[in-house]
């Protein structure tokens, strides 16, 4: 009531929303969908954008790969027109805008958000034809939906990187992390041909291009796992603040080279170069925090997260992420689970089956697509 005299505030009993966000709980089937219908027509309409005549199936550019090339070289340097400051302040304000919606409920964007970022200090004409292109990917789908179905409040970690993907010869990590079922053995780490846990939307996502300049792929990956590590951390307290006890968080990785490291399996020669504060990790393992092993990157969940793709891959992974109940394929890591065999002739022979004890002291789950 004091609140009120003060401040505009508005009462909502009925439990569906919640700091703009629009929740739709179905308690038969334990599920909880989170949404902000017309958020992003609101969006188009205050920047004036009309829709695509085409659709727009990816909310970024895709540098296509020269294949059979030796040398696969940098993009060439922009060197179109600087912004004016009407621009600039337009392209800050859209970023603004669609980096809290993507945040909460459409984070297929954060990766395109956050490679524009990185531009507005110094925009350019090709800054703003991201931004136009990010615009009407927002305008093709303009109503993303979140899903979350009950689970045992146990924190899963994916990690993954791209090496030298961003301008400058940065690298990009990624990192995705939710709730699912208690591991088969919480006191080991998962084995690469164990069945994954049930796929649930992510409570947290890590899309950040690192400000190092790293010297290999096997570094970027063990940033990735420490940026990733670190965010998991403060998510770990939380749960158990809430009573729900945590095992040593499973965290995935798709280099053997960065799981060795990780679990003290692998002797430190030439990776004498790498930054030492990645090789936090590997003490949190020792404490028991976390278990890293290893899966084949199509398992990944980060994986979507590190890099630019083409339409063609966003088509069909949407649903993974989202919910799409009118979509025609199956959860995309639902499906991996359905070929064992060709998961079995993935796993590196360096990657140990499950990783030794002595190495180291070291809520919600998406329905499937069709049935949700």
């Amino acid at each position: 009531k004091t609140r009120k005299q003060h401040d505009k505030v508005s009462d909502e009993w009925d439990g569906t929303r919640d700091c703009g966000l629009t929740l739709e709980l179905d308690y038969l089937k334990r599920t909880c969908l989170v949404s902000m219908p017309g958020y992003i027509e609101r969006a188009l309409k205050r920047f004036q954008h009309t829709a695509p005549a085409l659709p727009q199936n990816s909310p970024h550019e895709w540098q296509k790969p020269t294949y059979g090339a030796k040398t696969q070289f940098a993009p060439t340097p922009d060197g179109s027109p600087l912004l004016d400051a009407a621009d600039q302040k337009r392209v800050q304000e859209i970023l603004g805008t669609l980096l809290y919606y993507a945040r909460a409920v459409d984070y297929t964007m954060l990766p395109a958000i956050g490679t524009i970022a990185t531009q507005q200090a110094n925009g350019t004409a090709a800054t703003m034809r991201a931004i136009t292109h990010l615009l009407n990917y927002c305008a093709t789908h303009p109503d993303a939906t979140l899903p979350f179905h009950a689970s045992d409040m146990v924190l899963w970690s994916d990690s993954d990187a791209s090496y030298l993907s961003c301008p400058k010869a940065r690298s990009r990590a990624a990192g995705y992390h939710f709730l699912s079922s208690h591991p088969t053995n919480p006191d080991q780490a998962p084995s690469p041909t164990d069945p994954g846990p049930p796929t649930n939307g992510a409570i947290d996502i890590l899309c950040q291009i690192m400000r190092e300049i790293l010297s290999s792929a096997a570094e970027a990956e063990l940033g990735a796992l420490f940026l990733n590590g670190k965010a998991a951390c403060p998510i770990r307290i939380t749960l158990e603040e809430l009573g729900h006890p945590q095992p040593a968080t499973p965290l995935l990785t798709d280099t053997s080279t960065v799981v060795g490291i990780a679990n003290d399996t692998v002797k430190q020669k030439r990776s004498k170069a790498i930054d030492m504060r990645f090789y936090w990790i590997r003490d949190r393992v020792r404490q028991k925090q976390f278990h890293v092993y290893w899966k084949p990157g199509k398992q990944n969940r980060a994986d979507y997260f590190s890099k630019h793709f083409p339409d063609s891959h966003h088509v069909a992974i949407r649903s993974t992420y989202l919910h799409s109940p009118n979509a025609s394929s199956r959860n995309y890591f639902d499906l991996l689970k359905d070929s064992k065999d060709d998961i079995d002739s993935d796993v590196p022979s360096i990657v140990p089956t499950h990783v030794p004890l002595h190495v180291g002291e070291g809520v919600l789950i998406p329905g499937n697509p069709e049935t949700s």
